[in-house]
């Protein structure tokens, strides 16, 4: 299956559908509204978008919906990281890393977690 693209506001829907797993619109009307200025008709748009692009999935519960993701917040992390290192970076992955750690102050169990992943990936 592939993952669809997802806009910067469809991200914040599908954050609250990930966190929950199965919802309604109005929980997750309930949840943004917290964060973000959106009229509850805004909200339902981008779940209608979502729906249409295969990101989430709906089953009827009485007189609403119950809204759960067709994707993985991983699968969408992993596609979202290739397309922008492809983008930016012309695919270059090793670039990207290397810009990225200059620029960021990581902590001892970071650096811990990246040297495991590089030395398992030295080994393959």
């Amino acid at each position: 299956m592939s993952i669809p693209k997802i806009s910067d506001s469809e991200w914040e829907i599908m954050k609250v559908i990930w966190k929950r797993n199965s919802i309604t619109s109005e929980e997750i009307i309930a949840s943004l509204s917290e964060k973000k200025d959106w009229s509850p008709q805004t909200i339902k748009t981008f779940i209608n978008r979502l729906l249409k692009k295969g990101a989430i999935r709906h089953k009827k519960n009485g007189r609403s919906y119950i809204y759960y993701p067709a994707i993985s917040e991983k699968e969408c992390v992993l596609a979202e990281s290739k397309s922008f290192i492809k983008r930016v970076y012309d695919g270059a992955t090793a670039m990207f890393f290397v810009n990225f750690l200059e620029e960021k102050v990581l902590s001892e169990e970071e650096i811990a977690k990246l040297q495991n992943i590089l030395e398992d990936k030295k080994r393959k």
